[in-house]
């Protein structure tokens, strides 16, 4: 019993030092940039040794990875949630209300939209693989299945377009063909239309090029969504 019980604190204190590692180096990151992500200065903000936090992560790069894919999890399962309750068929619903979760979470974690859409953190590798991690991987699903269900009401609007799977990037068709079963190169293009104006919109937002102009953003984005449904041809449920 003692023998596990002190395991169990083992296990509980490294889980903590692991969620106090990952909240410092963002913390270092609010105020410094990407660059202030090291293993050394988050030591020092911890009171640890430089030794003592590679018992966490060997490299500044395998606790880059953690943090963004914690940042992805999160992300995913704020968009996921937010269309659960609604039939994969009612794109326009779908749109609306995952566009909407995408804003909510992005004010409630500017720094973690920053690490994986702003600027990139200086030297950083991916692991080794080529794959996209599993988090992100089901965000882009997420992302893809609104283009899938818009598609059938879409699809004329893209009766002359020329696309062909060679007009869009391996590692992105990699990463959204999958999710977009027997339908046509030009249904790409309908996924980061979507994509682009949900989260341009954000972008904005979020780094303050709209401060000023607007004064109820929140009201902005909502019918910008509600413009993109139509815009699709999508009929508008009430």
């Amino acid at each position: 019993m003692t023998g596990t019980g002190t395991t169990s604190r083992r296990v509980r204190l490294r889980i903590e030092t692991t969620a106090e590692i990952k909240s410092t180096a963002m913390r270092l990151m609010a105020s410094g940039g990407p660059a202030a992500i090291t293993l050394r200065a988050i030591a020092r903000e911890m009171g640890m040794t430089p030794n003592a936090i590679y018992g966490y992560f060997a490299t500044r790069d395998d606790l880059v990875t953690a943090l963004i894919d914690d940042v992805y999890t999160s992300l995913a399962d704020a968009v996921e949630a937010s269309v659960a309750a609604l039939p994969a068929t009612d794109a326009g619903r779908r749109i609306q209300a995952w566009g909407l979760a995408y804003r909510t979470w992005v004010f409630e974690n500017t720094e973690g939209f920053r690490l994986i859409y702003g600027d990139a953190v200086p030297g950083y590798v991916p692991p080794s693989g080529g794959a996209a991690p599993e988090a992100e991987l089901r965000f882009c699903k997420s992302l893809t299945e609104l283009a899938a269900a818009a598609w059938p009401h879409a699809e004329h609007l893209y009766a002359d377009s020329d696309f062909e799977w060679s007009d869009f990037d391996s590692a992105l068709l990699d990463e959204v063909r999958p999710f977009l079963p027997g339908l046509p190169p030009a249904s790409v293009a309908l996924a980061l239309r979507i994509w682009a104006h949900l989260h341009g919109l954000v972008t904005l937002e979020i780094n303050g090029h709209l401060r000023g102009g607007v004064k109820s953003m929140a009201k902005l984005f909502k019918d910008e969504l509600a413009q993109l449904v139509r815009s699709l041809s999508i009929p508008v449920n009430p």
